[in-house]
């Protein structure tokens, strides 16, 4: 059985199965809604019912609490269609060729560039590309209906390979492979790509990029996608560590200011270690942009990374002046094992 999506304020409709959420039946449909982790943790699908019943199969998910569900309010990443339905959402962007597939790549390169990270490089068959936008991700597909979500690190001009960097998680089904047996030229299957934290080339506003630890990923292939379009706007890249290792390619970003007049990089460690000679900025990083950049309500913001990141920073930007509508964000929601 399906009902009717009708999207508040467009002429956008879509049919929803039953055993779909409406994130999924959007992106089928070839429109893109706000959201991110899909597993209900991060609160970036939240919109509005207007009209009609939603229910979530496995009970109300974390990032939503029991009042803002009996004011109507839902994540549509877990949501499903109990009937029609009228909504409210944030963004909605037609997906044109943006639209996920399910591909097998090979593993063109393995790259070591800090004790617990690798960039790791993939190859689609033969002369295959993947349409994607600055900053989204992909989802490798393992057995048993695993998945685990990595942003692309490389901008969509640049996509003879796909890049992505991947911490190494203690205990991580994937990532332990990645760390331990993966080697070059090993088969992998994907579906991609995924997420709406990407570039908004429409606006002329300024923009603040932060990425904590690996979340540097999408913001590099997001700041080389606005460089290949000769992107003139300032943009101030921050990048949170905990210590100076881990800012495994800090030559890129600095490289990066030295060359662009419109570019500004402020690396940030929380705790540097005692022999990393460290005389730049420490602390957190959310709140190294605050103290830069204490009014922030001319500026489009980009982050992705770690949670407790993630949502340190929505509070402290939005006390800052910075409009909800113009802070786009990743968060890198660990997986259950």
């Amino acid at each position: 059985m399906s009902h009717q999506v009708h999207i508040q304020g467009t002429e956008h409709r879509f049919e929803i199965n039953d055993d779909e959420n409406v994130i999924d039946a959007a992106t089928r449909a070839g429109l893109m809604l706000p959201h991110s982790c899909r597993s209900g943790t991060c609160g970036t699908c939240m919109g509005q019912v207007v009209e009609g019943q939603i229910h979530y199969p496995n009970g109300l998910p974390p990032a939503i609490d029991a009042e803002q569900a009996a004011a109507g309010q839902a994540l549509f990443c877990q949501a499903r269609a109990s009937e029609d339905l009228l909504i409210a959402v944030g963004e909605v962007r037609d997906a044109g060729d943006i639209r996920p597939q399910r591909l097998p790549a090979r593993v063109a390169a393995i790259e070591e560039c800090a004790p617990d990270v690798r960039r790791v490089f993939l190859k689609l068959p033969g002369d295959k590309r993947l349409p994607f936008l600055a900053g989204q991700y992909i989802d490798f597909l393992l057995r048993g209906g695993q998945r685990r979500s990595f942003s692309l690190a490389n901008a969509p001009h640049d996509d003879e390979t796909l890049e992505l960097h991947i911490r190494h998680l203690p205990g991580g089904v994937f990532s332990g492979y990645v760390f331990d047996d993966m080697q070059e030229g090993a088969l992998l299957r994907f579906e991609g790509p995924i997420g709406n934290f990407f570039l908004r080339e429409d606006s002329n506003r300024p923009m603040i990029l932060m990425g904590g630890g690996t979340g540097f990923g999408p913001i590099k292939g997001i700041v080389e996608h606005a460089l290949h379009l000769g992107v003139q706007r300032p943009m101030h890249i921050y990048w949170g560590a905990r210590a100076q290792p881990d800012l495994y390619l800090d030559s890129l970003p600095r490289q990066w200011a030295s060359e662009y007049a419109q570019i500004n990089y402020t690396p940030v460690l929380s705790a540097p270690n005692t022999d990393d000679d460290w005389s730049g900025a420490t602390g957190f990083v959310h709140q190294q942009v605050v103290n830069d950049h204490p009014d922030l309500s001319g500026f489009d913001v980009y982050m992705s990374g770690p949670p407790p990141m993630i949502n340190a920073a929505k509070t402290a930007f939005a006390d800052a002046g910075l409009p909800a509508d113009r802070l786009y964000y990743d968060s890198f929601e660990a997986a259950p094992d």
